[in-house]
């Protein structure tokens, strides 16, 4: 039989780096996270303090031995050898929990029941006795886990889960198990927060979990001081004046940890959950420290002497499609009391819905993946500040805006012109010519016109998320049009396209198109009109329809995206003049290994980063560079960099105050393609595109390169009617 690392901590799918974590600062020895846990090392006294200790943990399991297990039999014999005398006597009650992976024997219970009769079969052949089985709080709990066919045997030290305290005296549906609220505290910063003499609010506390393991927490109480059954004080090797010794430390520890404890508080709209909260904290004898209230989120307001702290919560997430939309405006709630009360607190939403989570209007800096049972949730975390709202500027230019659509939208006087019918047939007949390639290719975002008809210069959008959007965009109309003529077709467009499309007022965003000088191209075109999530293939990306002159996608680059999520498999990824970084998360998403996001704007490496923490990329894998693009080329020419796949989509031309001189696409490109060359390494490829309409490339100046047009390749067929919105071109080095 071989050996196995001493002790085996297991804990909940997401948990085991911060487990692993836990323990060393423990005092455990050679930690090694894995799936399911970590392995640690340690003397007896080690284990015993893992067990009082950890907050994260839900078994402590001693391998006793571990051998080869194809075949009952096997299992059955490998048992057997094991001197079970050594760990309790006849008298003992006992039990046995199987768990089984890629293995022959495909019965937890039937694998159970093998170990079970070892045992048994042994204390008869030696003492003519059998000890009992025992489910519930045996004296002795063996663990038998078999991987791919190799069988672990492990006194089980914890006896049950370390998650149950003992303090939950009464429950309320679906609560969150200790475990997992203490994860979502840690990933929450709260031990720092709570160091600094934060403060912390659960507005929605329920059973009053959070508060409960906040307050052990700050006040650094043993999760495991309140329980009176573990594995261990049946195992016949047990040194009770070791417990004593620990569990003595543990409530000095208590005490002096009580003296500094930081103001906790919970609220609940139900005055049921209140209750439970109250007397769940009154369990843990913690009810001088912790004040839980029934109150309204409306009404959630700290101390005036609560300078900082920790806002967390664990709202509904729902499951039904009726439940996600009635669950919309609370998650709007929570951003709206953040930012009117909670100025410069941190905060944390825990939830299973993350387009939800987009509802609380705050940029997240940091997002983690944990597990509620099988339900993959996130923990959020927001730094309340004005910076971090997702709030625009220049209201008036906006309003204007709005007004105008308002307007357009009023009811007209009698049947629609022959032209409105006209352009009626047309949106018609693009529906039934597109409908086909949309469902067969999951399309959810794509161009159903573009100024097909003269008379009506609009391009549409359609935009599927939780509801249909249509985003319109208005060409400006030439001098020599009459401007009320041109109000009046705008007015019959928008009344169709609210009629063929079926949305309304507020599924509708217009914009005027002009020709965008200087500083403009990047600037914000109103007050926040609320960013929504979309699903471009498996992405999930955010779209602003109001704000921005674009909508933070281009939907025109839809098959460049899907090309390098198909192409990036093990790749460095570069992606210049990144925008909102919707290529990078198709190429991190199609497997690329690590990616450099280049973008001179702020806005949009803040919305790349949101889109980034939507699809749970790791951003110290996927990193953000805020820079011009040409200067971060010399440095990274220098640093002698190498990418295996470059994506370069610049634009026509950029001035800002940021950069020292003006970007101009065609003067500079060969510049621009030559060094982003020189970091491609010898089979890698360079992906080019462009919407300049009179560009032409200088292949000429491009000696060392292969170039291949695949413009025609990188058209979509809702963009068809339009081939010259773009121009790209793949290019590798000549050999």
């Amino acid at each position: 039989m071989s050996q196995t690392p001493r002790y085996f901590a297991s804990t909940a799918k997401g948990i085991e780096l911060i487990l692993a974590d836990e323990l060393e600062a423990i005092g455990a020895q050679q930690v090694k996270p894995t799936a399911g846990g970590a392995y640690f090392e340690g003397d007896i006294e080690m284990a015993l303090r893992v067990c009082l200790w950890s907050r994260l943990a839900n078994r402590v399991l001693m391998p006793l031995a571990s051998y080869s297990a194809q075949t009952p039999e096997q299992l059955y014999a490998g048992a057997l050898k094991i001197d079970w005398s050594k760990h309790f006597d006849v008298s003992k009650s006992f039990a046995i929990d199987a768990s089984l992976r890629r293995s022959k024997i495909t019965h937890s219970r039937y694998a159970e029941h093998m170990v079970k009769d070892a045992i048994v079969d042994q204390f008869t052949e030696t003492v003519n006795e059998r000890p009992n089985v025992q489910r519930e709080q045996p004296d002795i709990r063996i663990n038998a886990y078999i991987n791919e066919n190799q069988a672990t045997l492990s006194l089980d030290l914890s006896g049950d889960s370390l998650h149950r305290r003992c303090y939950r005296v009464e429950s309320v549906e679906a609560p969150l198990k200790e475990n997992l609220a203490a994860a979502i505290l840690i990933r929450a910063g709260w031990p720092r927060i709570a160091a600094d003499g934060g403060a912390l609010y659960d507005p929605m506390c329920g059973s009053g979990t959070l508060l409960t393991e906040a307050a052990m927490m700050a006040a650094d109480i043993a999760p495991g001081l309140l329980r009176d059954y573990y594995g261990f004080l049946g195992w016949a090797q047990f040194n009770s004046s070791i417990w004593q010794r620990l569990t003595k430390e543990a409530y000095c520890r208590r005490e002096k940890g009580l003296e500094k404890i930081p103001p906790i508080m919970g609220s609940d709209i139900s005055i049921k959950h209140a209750g439970i909260a109250k007397a769940n904290i009154k369990s843990a004898n913690l009810a001088e420290y912790i004040k839980a209230v029934s109150l309204p989120l409306s009404k959630v307001i700290p101390d005036a002497g609560w300078k900082h702290g920790l806002f967390v919560v664990n709202p509904p997430y729902g499951k039904r499609l009726g439940d996600i939309k009635q669950l919309q405006s609370l998650y709007q709630e929570i951003g709206g009391v953040l930012k009117a009360r909670f100025d410069h607190w941190q905060a944390t939403v825990f939830t299973g819905n993350t387009d939800l989570a987009f509802q609380v209007a705050l940029k997240s800096h940091k997002s983690y993946q944990l597990f509620n049972g099988a339900i993959a949730c996130k923990v959020f975390n927001f730094s309340v500040t004005p910076e971090r709202h997702f709030e625009g500027q220049q209201a008036s230019q906006q309003q204007y805006i709005g007004d105008s659509l308002k307007k357009a939208l009023l009811p007209s006087t009698g049947d629609w012109s022959k032209g409105a019918t006209m352009f009626a047939n047309r949106l018609r007949k693009n529906i039934k010519k597109l409908k086909s390639w949309v469902n067969k290719n999951n399309v959810y975002c794509y161009r159903i016109y573009d100024a097909d008809l003269p008379e009506y210069a609009v391009a549409i959008d359609i935009y599927e998320g939780e509801q249909r959007w249509v985003h319109v965009q208005e060409y400006e109309a030439p001098k020599t049009i009459d401007e009320e003529k041109s109000i009046q077709r705008l007015r019959d467009a928008l009344a169709v396209i609210s009629d063929v499309f079926g949305v309304s007022q507020n599924q509708l965003a217009l914009k005027i198109r002009r020709r965008q000088k200087g500083s403009t191209q990047y600037q914000k075109q109103g007050t926040n009109g609320g960013f929504h999530i979309i699903q471009e293939d498996n992405a999930k990306l955010l779209v602003n329809f109001k704000d921005y002159l674009d909508t933070g996608l281009f939907l025109d680059h839809r098959p460049i995206r899907q090309w390098i999520h198909r192409h990036a498999g093990g790749k460095q990824f570069l992606n210049l003049f990144a925008y909102t970084g919707a290529a990078t998360v198709h190429a991190a998403l199609g497997g690329a290994t690590a990616s450099i996001t280049v973008d001179m704007s702020k806005t949009y490496l803040d919305w790349a980063k949101n889109n980034f923490e939507l699809n749970g990329l790791n951003l110290d894998k996927h990193q953000l560079v805020r820079a011009n693009c040409m200067q971060w080329l010399d440095s990274a020419i220098k640093d002698d960099k190498k990418y295996a796949l470059i994506f370069i989509d610049p634009p026509t031309f950029s001035n800002s105050k940021s950069m020292d001189s003006i970007f101009d696409i065609q003067r500079d490109h060969v510049e621009l393609i030559n060094k982003s060359a020189r970091l491609l390494t010898k089979k890698g490829t360079l992906i080019f595109s462009t919407n300049f309409r009179k560009f032409k490339l200088n292949e000429i100046a491009l000696t060392n390169l292969n170039v291949k047009n695949i413009g025609k390749q990188s058209l979509p067929k809702d963009f068809e009617r339009k081939p010259r919105i773009h121009y790209c071109w793949e290019l590798s080095i000549k050999k």
